[in-house]
């Protein structure tokens, strides 16, 4: 126990005196938590450029158009006369959507007949493209509520009240960027820097000293002090950050401690491992930042995992990223029950039990070789 306590409190000072970890375990955190949901504070892209094709010049199409500039989610850049027109603006990047209006529009509506409009987008940037078309369909949705009701006026019946379609979405309450990229990058930012911090320490003791070589007690010491920073880290997000930024939260807290613990166990298992293999600080930080970006598309939650290769699917549940960013979105963004999470909290469970014990082989040494100087002085 002598060996855990002093190993634990000898991590810490070791890390608060180390400027380079106290910079990425801690100063890294905090400056991500505001710099990286910055990029998202607008939840929702607006004014997306739209250009209307109006081909009959009628009274009710220049209606229509009068509903779409009074959207928010999109900016009627012009009108013109045809569809290569359009195409071309299209192509130059200067539209995100089309909207046609057919010849014999309001004839048709007049006669009592259906009266048809094309909506095309922009398959380049399909997020982009998919809001000007939503929004665009908002105004296209109440012109053919009032024009209904002229029509059932015109023959002479009496018209009830207009059904409204009201959307709610279920999770991402804001239906913005950030609310669905934010906190599963949250955990991959925990992840990062504790694999760039622990990396770090080691390869200043080996630069020192030329050996990792620990008892397990104080192997379990060293772990321990990085674990509790890493979940300072993870609570800091889930409580303060997410409820800063005014992200969806909250959904299961006993769950969250949970996977939490998990993660971060697993996590500093995977440092510990990973990290032995550095003899200088500076590869630490040249290899890991390369890898945060291809870590958080492997974890599928901005992809399919229907849609990927199957083995990299299975690759991917050997990095703590995957399961761990997975499980904190479902508990945190959805409220799911444990249950619902098993094959995550499974995962993580044996990752901390493989790196473990992948990382005490790497570390361990004879009792009788052990000194009573600290591991990482």
């Amino acid at each position: 126990m002598n060996r855990f306590s002093e190993s634990f409190s000898q991590t810490l000072k070791t890390i608060f005196s180390d400027r380079v970890a106290l910079v990425t375990l801690v100063g890294a955190v905090i400056l991500y938590s505001f710099f990286y949901p910055a990029a998202y504070r607008h939840q929702v892209a607006g004014q997306l450029p739209l250009v209307v094709v109006d081909q009959d010049h009628s009274p009710m199409s220049r209606e229509l158009q009068r509903k779409l500039t009074a959207l928010r989610a999109v900016h009627v850049l012009g009108v013109v006369g045809s569809m290569e027109q359009a195409r071309q603006l299209v192509e130059r990047g200067e539209v995100e959507a089309v909207l046609l209006i057919p010849a014999n529009f309001q004839r048709d509506i007049l006669r009592v007949e259906q009266g048809g409009l094309a909506l095309f987008g922009n398959g380049t940037l399909l997020s982009r493209a998919g809001l000007s078309m939503q929004g665009a369909a908002q105004a296209i949705r109440a012109f053919a509520q009032e024009a209904a009701l002229s029509q059932a006026q015109f023959a002479g019946l009496t018209a009830g009240p207009a059904l409204q379609l009201i959307e709610r979405p279920l999770f991402n309450t804001a239906l913005g960027y950030g609310s669905a990229i934010v906190p599963g990058v949250a955990a991959l930012i925990v992840q990062q820097t504790l694999l760039v911090g622990l990396a770090v320490v080691a390869a200043t003791r080996r630069e020192r000293q030329g050996k990792l070589q620990v008892s397990l007690p104080a192997l379990c010491g060293i772990a321990s002090a990085f674990a509790m920073i890493g979940m300072f880290s993870l609570l800091y997000f889930s409580g303060f950050v997410f409820w800063f930024q005014d992200y969806p939260r909250g959904g299961n807290l006993i769950g969250l401690l949970l996977a939490g613990a998990l993660f971060i166990a697993s996590v500093v298992s995977f440092a510990l491992f990973f990290g032995s293999f550095f003899r200088t600080r500076e590869r630490a930080f040249q290899l890991l930042t390369i890898t945060s970006l291809p870590m958080f598309f492997l974890s599928n939650l901005s992809w399919p995992v229907e849609a990927s290769p199957e083995y990299l699917v299975r690759i991917a549940q050997l990095l703590p990223s995957t399961p761990g960013i997975n499980a904190m979105v479902k508990l945190n963004q959805m409220g799911a029950r444990l249950a619902e999470v098993s094959g995550e909290l499974t995962n993580m469970a044996l990752l901390t039990v493989l790196y473990g014990a992948l990382a005490i082989r790497r570390y361990r040494r004879r009792e009788d070789q052990f000194s009573q100087r600290s591991p990482l002085d």
